[in-house]
């Protein structure tokens, strides 16, 4: 958790594939806890394509069936299935804006946010609207907690508290 954090978590993330990543992890982290997620991060890179968006959007029921037999990762078909259709969501948003990088950061005209507030809120009123958003396009496993979750970690949202060494004023 600590490489984690001083090598990823909160550093401005503009990497599609990145952010897609995240963005399905999170999904999945619904009602785990995030060292959960984290431990199986490779075994979900390997199951997923790579989270390649365009090969995930193609998944069909046999590639479900067998990442549901996969032990290694989280098997849900409601999660396995809301990554297939956030696949598609996220490549028509891809069409829509040129990226999903250009699609995200607009909603803070490629500035990062900084919070800071203790304790630390679970969502906020950027997170409700893109969540909001998110959601009228299809996607699934975004709500407003995961979303801001979602930004803490691509760093849209700096989120480092007071003595951390990446805490910026």
């Amino acid at each position: 958790m600590i490489r984690y954090h001083d090598e990823e978590w909160g550093i401005p993330c503009h990497d599609d594939r990145v952010l897609f990543e995240f963005l399905l992890l999170e999904g999945f982290q619904a009602g785990l806890s995030w060292a959960c997620i984290l431990n199986k991060r490779e075994n979900f890179r390997r199951a997923l394509d790579g989270f390649d968006p365009v090969k995930i959007a193609e998944y069909g029921e046999e590639k479900i069936e067998e990442l549901l037999a996969d032990a290694s990762i989280v098997r849900s078909r409601r999660k396995l299935m809301a990554a297939v259709g956030n696949a598609r969501a996220f490549l028509a948003i891809q069409r829509e804006f040129g990226s999903f990088d250009a699609y995200l950061w607009g909603f803070t005209s490629g500035q990062v946010v900084r919070e800071h507030a203790l304790p630390m809120p679970a969502s906020t009123e950027l997170s409700d609207r893109i969540s909001s958003d998110l959601k009228k396009r299809g996607m699934k496993y975004v709500g407003t907690v995961i979303v801001y979750s979602f930004l803490q970690a691509v760093g849209v949202v700096d989120d480092h508290e007071p003595g951390c060494y990446l805490y910026q004023n």
